[in-house]
């Protein structure tokens, strides 16, 4: 059986300004053609000026998650993580050395806010798959030359704070290969643009409230090259005796995520990037958060809730991005 890489919703979105979801082939604004599909538990989307003939890319793209699905899934128990968590060798695959390097890189510079052995945690508190493993310890992964090791046999993997965003970037990289130079990709609310909207401007996405109680709080242009990401508590969270729970979990306390902070939203140069940091931010909390983001100079809006409201913090260049 083919196990999503992600639960459906795992991650709060990005919403079109403008735009709901789009049937395959169905153009909207007159300009834009789109076409999508199912993955990883979730949806991606394309959106193209009108008869660029983007269409052809759809089966190519279908077959690339396809691939990483068999790779990075921790929902499947044949993927290539669901080896190296049962195993005692290591692996010598290519995506997972890329991806959990990436996630090593900021585990190490958010000091373990970012920690991609948090499986069992997630699991514990009733929202993954990696029920196996002990004490969570990013220290005890070592990638080296074409293989990544670990010192406990009983430590596992969970790449799904950062994987979909190495997903994302692999699609751009497929479309700009294939000479589409002006599209926007979508994956789950994550957003990669390839050059500009038809209209010539930049793409315009808002962020999702973190609750249908509010408004979106902020909208923002999305240049060519750049991605955004978002993580909060919206999806797969629930609330007992007035706190919030989510999949977010803080490596510090070996629990969900706590405080006022709903959401964060990351932009920057690659998916995973943004992916990793909008992930790592969001276990910081609301009070280390916004200084972790300050101090490594990373592009996000938090929103954090006050007095039945929302209030935002923006940090690094953020602000050249708010429309």
């Amino acid at each position: 059986m083919n196990i999503p890489l992600y639960r459906p919703s795992r991650r709060t979105a990005l919403a079109l300004l403008g735009a709901a979801f789009a049937a395959p082939s169905v153009s909207f604004a007159g300009s834009v053609e789109t076409h999508s599909g199912p993955a990883f538990g979730t949806y991606w989307q394309i959106m193209a000026p009108s008869g660029s003939g983007v269409a052809r890319l759809v089966p190519d793209i279908q077959a690339l998650f396809a691939k990483i699905d068999t790779e990075l899934s921790p929902w499947r128990g044949d993927s290539a993580i669901s080896r190296f968590n049962h195993g005692t060798a290591g692996t010598h695959n290519p995506a997972v050395l890329k991806v959990t390097a990436a996630a090593l890189d900021i585990a190490r510079r958010s000091e373990g806010a970012f920690d991609p052995t948090v499986g069992p945690l997630v699991a514990q508190w009733g929202f993954g798959p990696v029920t196996q493993g002990g004490t969570p310890d990013w220290r005890a992964l070592s990638v080296g030359p074409g293989m990544l090791t670990k010192a406990r046999a009983d430590l596992t993997l969970d790449l799904c704070g950062i994987a979909k965003g190495w997903a994302l970037d692999s699609a751009a990289a497929l479309a700009r290969d294939a000479g589409f130079d002006s599209l926007l990709i979508d994956l789950g609310g994550e957003l990669y643009a390839l050059g500009h909207h038809p209209d010539g401007r930049d793409w315009h996405v808002a962020i999702e409230a973190p609750s249908p109680m509010f408004a979106s709080p902020a909208a923002l242009r999305l240049p060519a090259g750049a991605a955004v990401a978002t993580s909060g508590t919206r999806a797969q969270s629930y609330e007992l005796n007035g706190r919030i729970y989510s999949h977010i979990m803080d490596p510090a306390t070996r629990a969900p995520a706590a405080g006022a902070l709903r959401s964060v939203t990351v932009v920057a140069a690659d998916a995973m990037t943004a992916d990793g940091w909008a992930t790592a931010l969001c276990a910081a909390g609301h009070r280390a958060g916004p200084d972790l983001a300050t101090s490594q100079d990373i592009a996000a809006v938090f929103l954090i809730e006050r007095d039945g409201g929302l209030r935002t913090v923006r940090t690094g260049q953020i602000a050249q991005f708010i429309l």
